[in-house]
């Protein structure tokens, strides 16, 4: 019986096999042979695609996601608009017919502003073209800078003293017969307006009608970047795929706790990308790891590709790529990186401790610390990866390196760009740290806020350092610096400061036509003084001029600076015998991309337009910018390496003190 049974099983079985068969059979039979060739070769094409993918699995060259991928978004997006200026001393103009004039009158007419050609009539106004470029990864709300410039034709002699009033920009352009034509409104800017010397050699009327507002402009939408797949790759499911890998790498968490990856499939070809908050203030650094996320990798594969990276990282000819592989990894390439940090070369310690930065390891505050002192190549990466370390041992760090400091050899390093890239790195991490003690002084009527003092106490030559970039800021290293008498400068065009020999006083003067004469008496010191021009009135462009032209006649204790910042792409001296300081065995490679700087600092080769390099003060540092880099085997940087860009304030001539205040204020008037 269970024969029978076995045999009817096995009969049954054969039968619905041959019948299965004859069904395909039958289907294959009734279709036309093109489409029969179709779905034969879709089959083998897809067998295909799968066996390459099992194939690429095993493989230690891993695909990745750089591989299929090129960046969008990382352009400066033009932004202009038409704007006035007000509160001028008397030196506004009426400005001529032109589309700028209609757009402007326009605009007013929408805000509800009565007899808005009289406003424009008024010598204390002024017509200006506002433009600004808009930066990769701007945030809602997220401020940068402004350039004003006057028409030309145009009656206006100078912007210095002008506030703009709000303006709307967006991408503009004139089309002959049909006026300003605008596209979305992207910002809005507003501000006191400083004006700019030493941009322009030898016209100095050309340099009174331009001008900068530092953060005057907010943006209004976020602006995120985009990853295009190569047109050979092109498909809705590779999109897919490479956002998924992205994603399980990079997330972030909503309101309500859940995991949202940082990358969107939008098309066939585009993926939005996101930006981490670690990297916020370092977007160049988050691209490049995303472009080394592997696409397609089996645990196995990822095993055997540690392994190799592990002995790469050990060699400072691979050490760079080796980290960022690993960083793009995550917290499973930790216990490998760190082994990078007990290398001898500090260039293997120096990438290692990079990616450990990034990845929140405070293993790497001490080789960062000590790669932003001794090597000036490594020194904005290494500033902006101690920006990400929420740690105490980071604050303490920064606030040591804001004062001058012994390197490797032992010789005090006081630069400048050190201590305020420091600085700017310690403001980045945590802009309420004690240590900065930072003033927000503001306007006396409005309140509204005007610029930052900070008086720092650090060891090391007394520095005043302005900025000229994105934020209104003066950060005095040394509390106690004061102005020396004999002194006579000005505070924008209403204020005077003079200082007599023999008093320990400084008189802040207000003159202006129709008001009320003001007259304080402070103390020398810069910091109460800066105080006082504000409370007559002053503002940031103001405080820059004063201390410019105290500079200039030798009236400051310290030396000023200007965006005194560490920049990429510099070069580093790599030793390819370790045991020999002969040159010929030295090799020079750049770090970094001098156009890609880490978004913590501005890039001073794309902002300067070309502004000319100057210190003014007491013994000027040397200058090692990297347009005049010197020729140089020694790493260690021994001296005052990089100086500020001091593109002033100040375009009047100083003159000697006379007996009477306002005398010498009516001077200047005349001159």
């Amino acid at each position: 019986m269970k024969a029978f049974r076995l045999c009817f099983f096995t009969l049954f079985v054969l039968m619905l096999g041959a019948g299965a068969g004859c069904s395909k059979f039958h289907l294959l039979r009734f279709q036309s042979p093109e489409k029969q060739d179709e779905d034969v070769a879709k089959e083998d094409s897809l067998r295909d695609d799968d066996e390459k993918s099992n194939e690429e699995e095993t493989k230690v060259e891993t695909p990745l996601v750089g591989d299929y991928t090129s960046i969008n978004g990382l352009n400066r997006v033009v932004m202009e608009g038409v704007g006035i200026v007000v509160g001028l001393d008397g030196t506004g103009g009426d400005p001529p017919p032109s589309v700028y004039r209609e757009a402007l009158l326009n605009d007013m007419r929408k805000r509800d502003i009565r007899d808005p050609e009289s406003i424009l009539r008024s010598p204390s106004t002024a017509l200006v073209i506002v433009r600004a470029l808009l930066p990769p990864l701007a945030r809602k709300g997220e401020p940068f800078d402004v350039d004003v410039r006057v028409p030309e034709g145009d009656t206006t002699t100078n912007l210095n003293g002008g506030w703009l009033l709000e303006t709307e920009m967006s991408e503009q352009k004139v089309v002959a017969g049909q006026g300003v034509m605008k596209g979305h409104i992207l910002a809005r800017a507003e501000g006191p307006i400083m004006v700019t010397t030493g941009e322009t050699k030898g016209d100095a009327t050309g340099v009174k009608l331009r001008g900068k507002i530092l953060g005057g402009a907010v943006a209004k939408k976020d602006r995120d970047l985009r990853l295009q797949l190569r047109s050979e790759f092109k498909s809705v499911r590779q999109t897919r795929r490479i956002a998924q890998r992205i994603g399980d790498r990079f997330f972030a968490y909503n309101q309500s706790g859940q995991r949202e990856p940082l990358a969107k499939a939008l098309t066939d070809q585009t993926i939005e990308l996101k930006v981490v908050k670690r990297y916020k203030d370092n977007y160049p650094r988050y691209l490049q790891v995303v472009k080394n996320i592997a696409f397609r990798e089996t645990s196995v594969a990822r095993h055997v590709r540690m392994e190799k990276l592990k002995s790469q990282l050990l060699n400072p000819d691979t050490a760079e790529q080796a980290a960022l592989q690993l960083e793009a990894i995550g917290n499973d390439a930790i216990p490998t990186l760190k082994t990078g940090l007990k290398h001898p070369d500090l260039e293997v310690r120096f990438n290692a401790a990079m990616a450990l930065a990034y990845l929140g390891q405070t293993d790497a505050i001490k080789v960062l610390g000590e790669a932003a002192l001794n090597e000036r190549a490594f020194r904005v990466y290494a500033l902006a990866a101690l920006a990400t370390i929420e740690d105490g041992e980071t604050h303490l760090l920064l606030r040591d390196l804001m004062s001058a400091r012994p390197d490797a050899s032992g010789k005090l390093v006081d630069s400048t760009e050190m201590r305020y890239g420091a600085f700017r790195s310690l403001w980045t991490l945590d802009k309420r740290d004690q240590f900065l003690n930072e003033e927000m002084l503001k306007e006396p009527q409005s309140g509204r806020e005007l610029f930052a003092l900070h008086a720092i106490a650090t060891e090391g030559d007394p520095i005043v350092h302005l900025t000229h970039h994105l934020r209104s800021e003066i950060v005095l290293f040394g509390p106690d610096q004061k102005f020396l008498a004999p002194m006579a400068a000005r505070a924008g065009n209403h204020i005077l400061v003079t200082a007599h020999p023999g008093k320990d006083h400084v008189v802040v003067s207000r003159y202006q036509a129709g008001k009320p004469d003001q007259r304080k008496e402070v103390s020398p010191r810069v910091a109460d003084v800066i105080r006082t021009i504000v409370e007559l009135g002053g503002s940031y462009p103001d405080v820059a001029q004063l201390l410019l032209q105290a500079a200039k006649q030798d009236n400051l204790t310290s030396r000023i600076e200007i965006d005194a910042l560490p920049q990429g792409g510099r070069e580093y001296v790599r030793k390819t015998d370790a045991q020999s300081t002969d040159s010929d065995k030295a090799k020079k490679v750049r770090v970094g991309n001098a156009n890609l700087v880490p978004n913590f600092v501005p890039n001073l080769k794309d902002a300067a337009g070309g502004a000319e390099k100057q210190t003014w003060g007491t013994e000027p540092e040397k200058s090692n910018s990297d347009d005049t880099e010197p020729e140089s085997t020694d790493n260690n940087l021994t001296q005052s390496d990089t100086t500020g860009s001091a593109t002033a304030a100040d375009d009047r001539k100083e003159v000697a003190a006379n007996d009477s205040e306002r005398k010498w204020f009516e001077f200047w008037k005349r001159k």
